[in-house]
């Protein structure tokens, strides 16, 4: 990380700022992706959001911001764009779903169906989709990414702009906190309730029977982050048990369905 004159800080020669809005700008449109996507495929309004609150989808906000910040050392013609962001996007692709399921103890996709994957984190159709994207990305949207940031700067000084940014990525720090202990709590609660069998089932009983102990706690957790709260925000969540088979948690409330609308039968 170096420092500029203005007490700036950039990376590999992009101010910090700037990143920080590049990832918020993706995370934002990811969601409206992955929205869509759902919608002409499955028919319906469902949840792609990566955190508990706001249209935000973090894996597309990380995997632009290194698609950006190293594909200056592929941008040699568009082939080699495409073989860097295949690299850089299965990489980011596969720390991020270790990093999920190391902290969590779930994970939010899975490839083991599709060929070629590995350990079902990643897979060859959707690293060639993240090659396909950095082109894209690179030379048609990232441009025009740009030109609206520059405008932004024209139209509203930059103090107010940083104050902005600031602020989101403060409210996306507590908001990612807050994911990752709600949804512990969820697949903690699934587990004891639904009986799911699990190798670590003494410390998961043990967890759950600490939080029953605070009256208040318990009673926070179930009404803020109700299963219907839970299952709508995440709706294929799932975790394995001792023998390694997948349980998605929405089958275990069919009450809840795990969509905002129906809107039509595939």
């Amino acid at each position: 990380m170096e420092k500029t004159d203005k007490l700036e800080y950039k990376i590999l020669g992009i101010r910090i700022w700037k990143i920080f809005t590049y990832f918020i700008i993706y995370s934002v449109l990811g969601y409206i992706i992955e929205t869509l996507f759902a919608m002409v495929t499955m028919g319906m309004w469902q949840s792609r959001q990566s955190f508990l609150y706001g249209p935000f989808l973090g894996i597309y906000g990380v995997g632009a911001v290194f698609i950006i910040l190293f594909a200056k050392y592929f941008d040699k013609n568009n082939f080699t764009l495409f073989i860097g962001g295949y690299i850089i996007g299965t990489l980011t692709e596969y720390i991020l779903s270790f990093l999920i399921e190391a902290i969590l103890e779930t994970n939010w996709w899975d490839y083991s169906g599709k060929i070629l994957n590995i350990n079902g984190r990643v897979c060859l159709l959707y690293s060639i989709f993240w090659g396909i994207l950095t082109v894209f990305l690179v030379r048609i949207v990232n441009p025009k990414i740009d030109k609206f940031c520059n405008w932004l700067q024209e139209k509203i000084s930059r103090k107010v702009l940083k104050t902005a940014v600031s602020t989101i990525i403060i409210f996306l720090l507590i908001d990612c906190v807050a994911t990752v202990y709600a949804q512990d709590q969820f697949i903690t609660r699934m587990v004891v309730e639904k009986n799911i069998p699990v190798y670590n089932e003494e410390e998961v009983k043990e967890k759950y029977d600490k939080v029953k102990e605070n009256k208040k706690l318990d009673n926070f957790i179930n009404t803020v982050w109700s299963n219907k709260k839970m299952i709508k925000t995440f709706p294929n969540i799932k975790i394995q048990d001792k023998d390694f088979n997948t349980i998605y948690l929405n089958s275990l409330v069919p009450e809840v369905k795990p969509y905002y609308i129906k809107l039509f039968n595939i």
